[in-house]
Formats: C-alpha cells, structure tokens, sequence
C-alpha cells in the first residue's frame, strides 16, 4: 500500500515539473484557452443566441395561437413566424421563397406606380407620339382580365423578358459566390444613389430591408386588387377612385357642384 501511495506520489511530482517546465520555456502557455464554437452546417455565421430554439417565441408574432414553425429563426426581415402551410420545410426551401418573395415584391411594387400612371398619362403620351393608346375604352390597362396585351409590341416583350433573365442569372451567380454569411436574399449589390446604409450601420440595413419587403408585400397586394377591381367593376381603377389619383380637379369638380347647387 505504501509503495502504491509513493508510485502516485512520484507521478503527481513528475507531471507538476513537467508542466513548470514547458510554462518556463513558453511564457504564452500559461494563458492558452481552448473554446468551443459552433458552427451551423450550413456555415453561416448566423447569431447562436438567435438560432437556440429556447430564445426563440413559441407562437407567431402575426397570429398569437398559431405556432412557430422550425425554421423561421426570425433572422430575415419581416419574419413573424408566419407559415401556416409549412412551405419552408427546411432551410434551403426558407431562402429559396425569400429570394422569390424579394423578386415578386421589386416587381409588384413597380407595377403598383406604373398601373395607375399609364391610365393617366397613356393617351397624353400616345397623342403626342402618333401611337394608338394601350387603354380600352372604359380606359383600363392591358392585363391578364382586361386584355389587350395584344397591343403591346413583340419587341417590348422580348426587351422585358431579355432584360429580367439577364438579371436573373446575375442574381443567381451572386449568390453561388458569395459566401452565405455575406448574402442576402434578393442583394444584387446595386444602389446607384447610395440609400443603403454601411455595413457598420447594421441596424439601419435592417430597417431597410424590412421597409422594402413590407412595401413590396403591400404591392403585391395591390396590384391584385387592382386587376380584380377592373375586371368586376369593369372600369379603371384611376376613374372609379378619382379623388387618390385626380385629387385637385375632383376637388375642383366637387367644389363647383356644391357652389351651382346652392345659387
């Protein structure tokens, strides 16, 4: 028992010498530590605390009963946990819809200003360049109900299509290169008028990007409510709601009326 206790004895001796030794010959050796980080596997370098399902809510910020789906982290902007019909099933699936949610959003919000614009400047323009104006005779745009998208050029087609395609693959490319902690769902890395705060503005970089994609849900709204409202009502939505649109002369038409009434 006593040769056991002096064999432990001399080894704890020996490794207390040993350690002295290698902390004497490094200096730093002393102040080494190992941490642990984890890294999501897909690598991005998203925030850990955000990712930890018991930091995250249990509900839907949108429907307080409805339930959180999995991969909705709350890291995209303008995610409130909504999926009631759980299209994003993984994360792959979640990026793919953001990216195509960012697309349809550009794209309703251009429509949105363009719609009520062509009915009012489309004849203006149309005389002026000896052209035969696109609106029908109760002055709705060409659409999928109204038809007359016979009356738009091949050409403008084929510029349109050339032109989102071209985009396309830029925006595909872009994401394939970058790395997927610096990619955002829907940068193509264009601001001409540099409104896009820096990257050392983090928090105004979300505000824009919660800005854009509320607007752009908003629009996509829109612009079907437009299409469905002049394929009902079977006029054109700058006529039936003049007063958004033609708000001085309906005022003025408005005013007249009231002022012929009472004399």
């Amino acid at each position: 028992m006593n040769s056991l206790v002096m064999l432990i004895a001399s080894g704890l001796g020996l490794a207390a010498r040993t350690t002295e030794a290698f902390s004497t010959s490094h200096p730093k050796a002393s102040t080494c530590q190992l941490k642990a980080v984890t890294v999501p596997d897909d690598g991005d370098l998203w925030n850990e605390e955000t990712l930890r399902e018991d930091s995250l809510p249990k509900y839907s910020a949108s429907i307080p009963f409805l339930k959180r789906p999995k991969e909705l982290k709350l890291e995209l902007a303008g995610d409130v946990g909504f999926d009631p019909l759980n299209l994003s099933k993984n994360r792959e699936l979640l990026f793919e819809y953001r990216e195509a949610e960012i697309k349809h959003s550009r794209l309703a919000m251009l429509a949105a200003v363009g719609w009520p614009l062509s009915e009012l400047y489309d004849p203006t323009i149309a005389l002026n360049l000896s052209m035969e104006p696109v609106l029908d005779a109760n002055n709705r745009v060409p659409s999928l109900f109204n038809g007359g998208l016979d009356k738009i050029s091949p050409v403008w087609w084929g510029f349109c299509l050339g032109l989102t395609a071209a985009i396309d693959l830029y925006g595909v490319n872009r994401s394939r290169t970058l790395p997927p902690s610096k990619y955002t769902p829907g940068d193509l890395g264009f601001d001409p008028l540099n409104l896009y705060p820096s990257k050392d503005d983090i928090e105004g970089q979300k505000k824009m990007q919660l800005a854009e994609i509320k607007h752009g849900r908003l629009a996509m709204i829109a612009v079907t409510a437009f299409s469905v409202q002049e394929f009902v009502s079977g006029v054109g939505i700058v006529d039936e709601t003049p007063l958004i649109f033609k708000p001085i002369a309906t005022s003025e038409a408005v005013l007249e009326e009231i002022v012929n009434r009472s004399m």
